[in-house]
């Protein structure tokens, strides 16, 4: 508005009271409108589109993503819940990352589907049996040779078994787990070994020897061998069936409510067909009963599964905690010689006559199992231990 003149035009009736009421009226046409009221416009509390926020928070990971499970996955891990949701005006996570999903702006180029991506050719299932094929040879290499040169050709075996099971690993599905330590892959070999020969060994300490070598058990190597290929099996039957549970579920305690039996039936499953190959062996080579070698077996699978989503450092502490449970065993018992420590050895010693040299690692593979079949209950519960799958 033009200024106001400073004095009344010729022949108007311009005064001091008009000239005070023009200026007054463009003072309260300046002013802003009190809030609360019904003149102006009210100011909005809360941004008016609350998923926006939420978007350029997590746009990285909604821009990589190939399907809206995984923008679910995402926020499950970052703490979003279906309560959270709510407050974004969504029933649930895995309707906002729909929302999500669809609000992202990505290249011209279709995403290509999850199922194509993670696709691998159905010969991998056939490269699983070569560790328990290469077992198999080594132990009846191992008996077939005479004794003095059995330990060279038993190293011979061990070495090409190793070397098969890497090359498997690094063939079939679920392979994309994080590189084992080296303190986790000697752990693991120790708990093998002990299972192999670690009987024999623990029984004549107790009895005063080794005077030489001691008996090994070639059912357990050979059982252990043939079992790494339902193995394989079973985990990507886990891995397959969660994926598609994850697809049709609408919420974060319904996919963990039907993820959790899925667990349980594939390790009843596996242990289903762990004790079968371990009993075959058995009864070829006339071995004793190989309750630790199935105790062994499953927490072996167990470590595998959880390296595999993701949770290896909860499967690595198991390991060394039953690594070093059978080889402070052992120590004991050898440490029990010495003067004046005899009462060390004598626990072990008590379990040994009273059970048997495999009720150790029986107790010891069995309970580090069971640790790892509950971590497993509560982590491979949630989506985003499955959207790398």
């Amino acid at each position: 508005m033009n200024d106001l003149p400073s004095t009344p035009a010729a022949g108007t009736a311009w005064d001091g009271r008009s000239h005070d009421a023009l200026a007054a009226k463009e003072t309260r046409a300046a002013a802003p409108a009190p809030s609360g009221t019904g003149h102006g416009i009210t100011k909005r509390r809360g941004p008016a589109d609350p998923v926006k926020a939420l978007m350029h928070r997590h746009r990285e990971l909604c821009e990589r993503a190939v399907d809206p499970l995984e923008i679910a996955a995402g926020l499950e891990a970052h703490g979003v819940t279906d309560r959270t949701a709510a407050r974004f005006r969504h029933r649930d996570v895995f309707s906002l990352a729909e929302e999500l999903y669809a609000r992202v702006p990505r290249d011209t180029e279709p995403a290509t589907p999850a199922a194509e991506v993670k696709t691998t050719p159905a010969g991998w299932a056939l490269w699983a049996l070569l560790p328990g094929a290469v077992g198999v040879l080594a132990v009846t290499g191992v008996e077939a040779t005479p004794a003095g040169l059995g330990p060279a050709v038993g190293i011979l075996g061990a070495a090409a078994f190793v070397a098969a099971l890497t090359l498997v690993l690094h063939r079939v599905p679920l392979r994309a787990v994080p590189r084992a330590g080296l303190a986790v892959r000697l752990c693991a070999g120790w708990l093998t070994a002990y299972a192999i020969g670690g009987d024999g060994l623990l029984a004549d300490a107790v009895r005063g020897g080794p005077d030489g070598g001691w008996s090994w058990n070639p059912a357990a190597a050979t059982g252990l061998a043939l079992a790494v290929a339902p193995g394989i099996w079973c985990a990507h039957l886990f891995s397959v069936r969660t994926r598609r549970r994850l697809a049709s579920s609408r919420g974060f305690a319904d996919f963990s409510g039907r993820s959790r039996p899925l667990l349980l039936a594939t390790a009843a499953l596996f242990a289903v067909a762990l004790t079968a190959c371990l009993s075959l062996c058995q009864f070829a080579w006339a071995a004793q009963p190989l309750g630790g070698a199935v105790a062994l077996g499953m927490l072996l699978w167990l470590a595998r599964l959880l390296a595999a989503h993701g949770f290896a450092r909860a499967a690595a502490k198991v390991l060394a905690a039953a690594a070093g449970a059978e080889l402070l065993a052992l120590c004991c018992v050898f440490a029990g010689r010495l003067p004046g420590l005899s009462l060390i050895g004598r626990p072990v010693a008590a379990a040994v006559q009273n059970w048997g040299a495999g009720a150790l690692p029986a107790a010891v593979c069995g309970a580090a199992a069971l640790a790892l079949l509950v971590r497993a209950a509560a982590v491979l519960a949630r989506a985003s231990a499955h959207c790398d799958q």
